[in-house]
């Protein structure tokens, strides 16, 4: 007799992968606020025009406490190399309203946004204290609120300092990197500088001088009084200018 064979079972049809789940844009972009302070940088359909906020303590090579609301320089390179190569965006808005923080932090952001070849504005709400003046001044033309103040003050260190010469040297050094910036990037003589830098009397616990918005356009530091929507509308001229000087350009090529 012949065995009979077992049959194989039907096999069952396989299942299609299961779609990811949706993503919801609502929290991508809380996400990224929480983590970089803001979102992406826009689309076209969105705006032409990257918003770059500088708040709180710019910090450095030294994590601040969580307590701190502070801006980090890590955070803002990558963002700013990001605008500069995307072709969407046109031109850079920097808003500050900080207390300063790493000099050497702020000198590099500072640094990046005067090399940028985009247009660049900044406006002062609030404060610009300490390093926040070279960032202030690094943009292609600055506003500062009426209401806003900017603190001039000589170069600090925290922690420990070796009581030599060398010590100072070091801090002058640094010192005169921060004037020649700001003397090289706004309207203000270095003498005039020097002086709101070392005034004594002004404040209560340090040597320096608080600049009020209008004392700020008067010495030279800031180019113009004045709020977002001048801020916004200096940048899109000077987008249109750039633009314009891009079509000439092109035309005396071909």
């Amino acid at each position: 007799m012949n065995e009979l064979q077992p049959q194989p079972l039907p096999e069952k049809p396989k299942e299609a992968p299961a779609a990811p789940p949706p993503v919801d844009p609502r929290k991508a972009t809380t996400e990224l606020i929480q983590q970089f302070g803001q979102t992406n940088v826009p689309s076209v359909p969105d705006s032409n025009i990257y918003c770059l906020p500088i708040i709180g303590q710019i910090e450095g090579h030294i994590q601040l406490p969580p307590q701190n609301k502070t801006t980090k320089y890590e955070h803002l390179i990558p963002q700013l190399v990001a605008a500069e190569q995307n072709p969407n965006i046109e031109g850079v808005l920097v808003i500050l309203n900080t207390v300063g923080g790493d000099v050497e932090a702020g000198l590099a952001i500072a640094e990046m946004i005067a090399s940028m070849s985009k247009p660049t504005v900044s406006l002062v709400l609030g404060g610009g204290h300490s390093i926040g003046v070279p960032i202030a001044v690094a943009t292609d033309y600055s506003f500062i609120a009426e209401t806003a103040t900017m603190t001039i003050h000589p170069v600090r260190l925290t922690g420990l300092v070796i009581g030599v010469a060398e010590s100072f040297e070091y801090l002058e050094r640094m010192q005169d990197r921060v004037v020649k910036f700001v003397v090289h990037h706004s309207n203000i003589k270095e003498e005039k500088f020097r002086e709101l830098m070392l005034k004594v009397g002004e404040l209560s616990r340090d040597v320096g001088t608080n600049v009020v918005g209008t004392k700020a356009v008067e010495f030279g530091l800031i180019d113009e009084i004045g709020g977002l929507g001048d801020a916004m509308r200096e940048l899109k001229r000077r987008i249109e200018e750039r633009r314009s000087a891009e079509t000439k350009t092109e035309q005396v090529m071909q």
